[in-house]
């Protein structure tokens, strides 16, 4: 299904600021000490096991390089691997087609064969350690690892589990075998016991519980641009955010207007601590160079250390650095042991595979067989990857049902409109078919088989099946007026009740003008961006999704005050800042691309409709996971027939935003 998110992911993107509720939080509340850092602790713990998951586990590796020749269509037959059971299991049917054991463990080797065996060689490598040293890692070892991790903060042996499991999707014995085995066995190894020494306990204290600075800063790559941008900003402070957002590099804080989390002690550079401290409140600091950057930073205020006492933390900060220096150590023992090992890929080397049938590696002459591999890919991605079977079968059935077909030239079609579409354009304007693969394939880590697969052919499967969908001239006037036209510059202040809301309101309406809003917004938004920023926020545009937000900022004089607006569970308070002026674009000029922008965004939403249709509508079984579907009264619309229902108003005001990379797309854009 990961085809189908993505569609919609694209239908859904906005080119417009939305407060809702997966954008914002509950006001924070206020936990104590140990609760804090018991919190902060297991965050990074969780991080450090991913990061040893991902030493010893490996990635997988893209194959980003472009091809010669385009991606073809399935062929829809998968031949066993060797060694598999002349036998096959049924492992799902779909309408009565079945799909094969063989089939799905051919699917889930030819997609992560190449990370699975990297972690079964990392693992021999490991094993055969152990064995020279006679070191030895029992259940019962492991069990106890767990068991102290959860304990040291405090947190249910369960719990801590199913939040390894939310981080990395792995179940609970993989956890065991893949992540705690491999970093007992290398502590034991590497004898990696360390004691911090007390004056790291120390650093470690004043960087967590210490004073520390907030600040906004401009990151450019050359000391003369740096020495101009702090000249015009001491010359206008208040500048300094704009400065930020239109000249530094750094585009975390550019975004936020130069806003970085708050600067602490033993973080980094500490020349670049040192300046940040001295600064008073307001101050503009020197430039300095760090690597190859130079940064100007602006004092926004000290913040005061927190309410903690070093007796009280010690230990577990102690604790921290001993788990720090102790996966370092194992770190570098592994890598050390990855150098002395002779290892041979054989799975992977088409001429050494049929040398060598059935085996897929050698570590230091121990064989790793293909069974164990293919065993191994089934049961880490064999639900995800048998959906995608699932997903392939129905699309099939619906094409033949039709008569339909997906052809190499269609394929090679979506291709070149996916790359136009995301502004991937060589000198001459056509489209640079081969940067998009390298990119997508990349950034997806999937082959490039797999894309066209798993994305491009379903998408094809399903613009055919759908057919043409009607752009009205509604349509067409609510995207123009949404990319060129005017915006409403807002500050704002997001609330989590009616009550709160209504006492903010009455505080902002007594003193009433930009610097109130940003200390109210500052001290009460549960918003954390227009928290930091004191309000501030991307224009508002009209048709941007949120109807009674846009008709209250939109009905606001330069200088108003909103009454309270609620969106969703949320409540806001507008104060208006004055408007944009449109763009000077004609709508003759921009119309064919307005409407093959709302074109294809309606006939994503309807292949979305579409395929819910075809998968209620389908007889599934699915054995591996255990389920079973019986299909639902709804029937499937046919090829070339009109929508069933009228588009929803949320989905009519989503056709208003411009795609990646099209001329709406920058012209959009306002400067502030």
């Amino acid at each position: 299904m990961n085809w189908l998110n993505q569609s919609v992911d694209f239908v859904r993107t906005r080119y417009s600021w939305k407060i809702g509720p997966a954008a914002t939080h509950k006001a924070p509340q206020s936990p104590s000490l140990a609760d804090s850092l018991r919190q902060m602790l297991a965050i990074l713990s969780v991080v450090a096991a991913c990061l040893v998951w991902r030493l010893f586990a490996g990635g997988v590796q893209a194959d980003a390089t472009p091809p010669t020749t385009a991606p073809k269509p399935m062929s829809g037959v998968v031949h066993p691997a060797a060694g598999q059971p002349a036998i096959d299991t049924m492992m799902a049917m779909v309408n009565g087609a079945e799909i094969g054991r063989a089939q799905l463990t051919a699917e889930c080797l030819s997609r992560h064969g190449t990370a699975v065996l990297e972690t079964l060689v990392n693992r021999k490598i490991i094993e055969q350690a152990c064995l020279r040293q006679g070191v030895t890692v029992t259940a019962q070892d492991i069990d106890a690892d767990i068991d102290a991790m959860s304990r040291r903060f405090n947190v249910p042996r369960d719990q801590w589990i199913e939040l390894i499991q939310k981080e990395r999707g792995i179940t609970a014995r993989q956890y065991s075998e893949e992540i705690v085995w491999p970093m007992v066995s290398l502590r034991r190894l590497a004898h990696a016991a360390i004691e911090p020494a007390p004056e790291e306990v120390t650093q470690a204290f004043e960087n967590q519980f210490g004073p520390s600075v907030k600040a906004r800063i401009i990151v450019v790559r050359s000391q003369l641009e740096a020495e101009q941008l702090r000249a015009k900003a001491i010359a206008a402070p208040n500048d300094f955010g704009a400065l930020a957002r239109q000249h530094s590099v750094d585009v975390g804080s550019a975004s936020a207007n130069g806003w970085v989390q708050p600067i602490r002690r033993h973080s980094g550079e500490a020349r670049f601590e040192a300046v940040a401290f001295g600064l008073s409140p307001g101050g503009i600091s020197t430039v300095v160079q760090v690597a190859d950057q130079f940064i100007v930073v602006k004092c926004e205020g000290h913040l005061p250390a927190a309410d903690a006492k070093f007796e009280e933390v010690r230990a577990r900060l102690a604790e921290e650095l001993r788990e720090r220096k102790s996966r370092a150590a194992s770190g570098d023992f592994f890598r050390q042991l990855q150098e002395a090992s002779t290892v041979e890929n054989i799975l992977n080397d088409p001429v050494r595979s049929a040398a060598n049938p059935g085996m897929a590696a050698s570590v230091n002459g121990d064989r790793i067989e293909v069974a164990q591999v293919q065993n191994v890919c089934l049961e880490r991605h064999g639900a995800e990857v048998i959906e995608i079977l699932i997903t392939r079968a129905l699309l099939q059935q619906a094409l033949d049902r039709e008569r339909q077909k997906v052809t190499q030239a269609d394929i090679n079609a979506e291709i070149v409109r996916a790359a136009e579409a995301m502004g991937f354009r060589k000198a001459d304007g056509s489209a640079d078919t081969a940067a998009w693969l390298e990119r997508v394939t990349r950034d997806q880590k999937m082959p490039l088989r797999h894309y066209a697969e798993d994305i491009v052919q379903p998408t094809v499967a399903l613009q055919k099946l759908v057919g043409k969908v009607p752009v009205s001239k509604e349509d067409l006037d609510k995207a123009f007026a949404a990319t060129f036209g005017p915006r409403a510059k807002c500050r704002v202040i997001v609330l989590d009740n009616q009550r709160r809301a209504q006492e903010v309101w009455q505080l902002a309406r007594e003193q009433l003008s930009v610097e109130r809003i940003g200390e109210l917004a500052e001290k009460y938004s549960v918003d954390p961006t227009s928290r930091t920023l004191r309000g501030e926020v991307p224009p508002i545009q009209r048709h941007g999704g949120q109807p009674a937000l846009e008709r209250e900022a939109f009905a606001l004089k330069p200088g108003e005050l909103s009454g309270v607006v609620q969106v969703s569970d949320r409540f806001i308070v507008l104060f208006c800042e004055g408007y944009t002026n449109p763009a000077a674009v004609q709508f003759s000029e921009v119309r064919d691309e307005l409407f093959a922008d709302i074109f294809e965004k309606k006939q994503r939403i309807e292949m979305a409709r579409y395929f819910s249709h075809l998968r209620e509508g389908a007889a599934i079984d699915n054995f591996l996971a255990g389920t079973s579907q019986s299909p639902a009264q709804a029937t499937t619309p046919r090829a070339g027939s009109p929508p069933k229902s009228m588009l929803s108003a949320s989905e009519i005001e989503d056709l208003g935003r411009p795609r990646a990379g099209s001329r709406q797309a920058a012209q959009s854009v306002p400067s502030r």
